[in-house]
């Protein structure tokens, strides 16, 4: 597991494709490799991938398979480039971000970047089965890094953060240009209620979920956004009924 507060950005010093998959050796930032051993789990860009080679504490190798470079962003890697990393987190560490497994879900496209004074504002396209889970101030994983959920218009399939100078520090984040793209894993809570609450209506109303679907769009609401409360009482609230 991870925390989502990511620790530096690495450099890719090698990339060697052997039969299955793709050897990743990376220059590590100063500290990060120390006590860095062989079979440890490392956050890349938010990709949990295995220490599989060490070169002392400033270079770690490594191996990731073909299903990972076609979901996440690591396939189009290349030398020189750099990826935000964080080691696992230790029993008892401060979860400054929120809980993150490095199982990337997709990819997201970076749309617009926004800087008004002493602010970073980025937008991202997200594909349509996962902009579901992406509310408001609600959590989501950006290359690793836990960030907050400023804007969503879910019907346009977007949301944006707003980075701080420290994040901007830290992450490469800030050196993403528009059209870049970035690895994303939703929060899992999120997921789990927003599933749950789907289920369950079309458990109970069956072929009548598309005519309430329908129904509260006419109103101006998506099903989706009814997930975070209770939803038989967020149902109530928007029909006009509480």
């Amino acid at each position: 597991m991870f925390t989502g507060i990511v620790q530096g950005t690495a450099l890719v010093r090698a990339l060697q494709d052997l039969p299955g998959l793709r050897r990743l050796t990376l220059e590590l930032p100063a500290g990060f490799g120390a006590e860095l051993a062989i079979g440890a789990s490392v956050a890349v860009d938010g990709v949990c991938l295995t220490v599989t080679e060490l070169a002392g504490e400033q270079q770690a190798s490594f191996d990731v398979i073909q299903e990972t470079l076609r979901v996440t962003t690591l396939g189009a890697l290349a030398q020189g480039a750099r990826v935000n990393v964080e080691r696992a987190a230790k029993e008892g560490a401060e979860i400054g971000g929120h809980p993150i497994s490095g199982h990337v879900d997709c990819r997201a496209a970076i749309v617009e970047i926004r800087t008004p004074e002493n602010n970073h504002i980025v937008r991202f396209q997200l594909p349509a089965p996962w902009i579901r889970y992406i509310f408001g101030k609600g959590y989501v994983a950006v290359d690793g890094a836990s960030l907050t959920v400023s804007a969503v218009d879910r019907g346009a399939g977007w949301f944006e953060v707003s980075l701080i100078p420290e994040t901007l520090r830290v992450t490469g984040l800030g050196h993403k240009p528009v059209g870049a793209e970035v690895n994303i894993e939703i929060e899992r809570g999120t997921q789990m209620v927003v599933d749950t609450v789907r289920e369950t209506l079309e458990e109970r109303l069956g072929q009548l979920l598309p005519a309430l679907e329908q129904l509260l769009l006419e109103r101006g609401v998506r099903l989706d956004e009814l997930a975070p409360s209770s939803p038989a009482a967020a149902v109530s609230r928007k029909l006009g009924k509480g």
